[in-house]
């Protein structure tokens, strides 16, 4: 008899029928990711409907020496919440964990579990009269825990932070099942270490996150957003210290996409135009937010496009009119990941380099990835503001798509080397998870791994929490 054996009735008997499956054509979905990179097998789903049960199942899978895999929207791009090929893992899905506890609009702050769907929490919020600011474009099936857990950024991290700056308080189970309650929401509080700090990003390796505090904002009342096209990437960093100098803090994004980039959304997407007559290199999508009705945004919009068309920086401009177009705008940018997947196997890579030196790593990466592989197609886009690059790579037109992959791990090299050379970060939103696991060792400092190893080894000293994602063997 295996431990799983003794494990399911247990852990049917603590969830009941509704929080275990175990049916193969039910799990399937909880096996691969959502591009159908990463795959595996797992000998149960569970799907608690509380804290408790989360802490249940903890417990009964460490007494078993059982892996639990943490998993919330599964939209994850390295693999974080797949489980491995054995068939002995659990995947734990927060799926039915999600309550919104409480709007407390005084405080500003919104309680959910982790469960909850991201556009979920930002529909709650503006119910209030609030805003929850972070945007992506998988809203429609992220969950917070998630998001927690690869300390997603999206869209508006110019304005408002990442997840890490959006939280408040966590509660968390640990690996022992022991409930860590730190659901506070507090601006100030120095009572001893941040621990909240230790969860976030950690994409379930040190416990698992069932609820947090989250910072709320003033709704937004007046928007301005620009289509701007650019000669190239140093026009890009130019341009945002023009509108930053302008707008301040009502700069809330600053997109930059390639024409490659661009290009895949207009071959592939339904509803698209290119708002410009002529292709053009590169493209700024620029919005501008206040919490004033009739700000006056479109104005301070065209005030910097009219500054950056006379240094030369822009090579067309339109402002969105109206909703729907602004709408139209925000889908060229938001389109380019699905798109890329048209053209056959997407390599994407995730990095962050300082934004003074964007448009050198660009020219840099893309000439050595030429030499590489002749004409491999870059897919470069993301947010300039703060230096985060989605440098994803299509194969060469016509080539096999099996010859591309193999050749996937030599053309991360590349771009991670790339990377490296300009003090930058092989992952900046997206996790390490399983894609990225085994490159820390060669890009991350020894010290910094060895104390990461060490909180692993104080929270999660059997290893069941998420093995094998986010800490290199050894």
């Amino acid at each position: 008899m295996t431990a799983t054996d003794t494990l399911l009735p247990a852990l049917r008997a603590a969830l009941g029928p509704a929080g275990l499956v175990t049916d193969p054509d039910q799990i399937g979905s909880y096996l691969t990711d959502w591009r159908g990179a990463w795959s595996g097998a797992a000998a149960a789903v569970v799907r608690p409907g509380s804290t408790a049960e989360v802490a249940a199942v903890l417990r009964l899978c460490r007494d078993a020496g059982v892996a639990v895999v943490p998993q919330g929207g599964n939209t994850g791009l390295c693999g974080g919440a797949v489980p491995d090929a054995s068939g002995r893992q659990v995947v734990l899905s927060l799926g039915r964990m999600r309550r919104v506890r409480e709007l407390d609009p005084a405080n500003q702050t919104i309680t959910v579990e982790a469960g909850a769907v991201l556009q979920s929490v930002q529909e709650a919020a503006a119910a209030a009269g609030r805003l929850f600011p972070l945007s992506l474009g998988s809203e429609g099936s992220a969950t917070i825990g998630g998001t927690l857990a690869t300390n997603a950024g999206g869209t508006a991290v110019l304005r408002y932070g990442t997840m890490r700056d959006l939280v408040l308080g966590l509660e968390v189970v640990l690996p022992d099942g022991r409930v860590w309650h730190g659901l506070r929401g507090l601006r100030k509080d120095n009572t001893g270490y941040d621990l909240k700090h230790l969860f976030v990003g950690a994409e379930g390796t040190l416990g698992v996150i069932t609820a947090a505090v989250l910072k709320l904002f003033p709704a937004v009342r007046s928007r301005a957003t620009a289509w701007v096209a650019l000669p190239g990437p140093a026009a890009a960093v130019e341009l945002i210290e023009v509108v930053r100098a302008l707008a301040g803090d009502r700069l809330t994004g600053f997109e930059v996409m390639s024409r490659q980039s661009v290009a895949f959304v207009l071959a592939h997407a339904a509803g698209v135009r290119d708002p410009f007559p002529a292709p053009h290199p590169w493209y700024a999508l620029v919005e501008l937010s206040d919490t004033l009705p009739g700000a006056g945004l479109a104005e301070v919009l065209e005030t910097a496009l009219g500054e950056a068309f006379d240094r030369d920086l822009a090579r067309d401009a339109v402002i969105g009119s109206g909703s729907a177009q602004v709408a139209s705008l925000w889908a060229l940018r938001e389109g380019i990941s699905e798109a890329q997947n048209a053209e056959g196997p997407s390599l994407k890579h995730d990095v962050t380099v300082p934004v003074s030196r964007i448009p050198e790593f660009v020219e840099r990466t893309d000439r050595a990835l030429a030499a590489a592989l002749p004409g491999i197609r870059v897919v470069a886009y993301g947010h300039v503001g703060d230096g985060n690059l989605h440098y994803n790579l299509s194969k060469p037109v016509g080539s096999a798509d099996a010859a591309f992959r193999a050749r996937a791990d030599e053309l991360a090299r590349v771009v991670y080397d790339s990377t490296a050379a300009f003090a930058g970060s092989i992952s900046a939103e997206h996790g390490i998870g399983q894609a990225k696991r085994d490159l820390l060792a060669d890009y991350e400092d020894p010290l910094e791994l060895e104390l990461m190893r060490g909180v692993k080894a104080l929270l999660d000293p059997a290893g069941l929490m998420n093995p094998g994602k986010v800490l290199p063997a050894g």
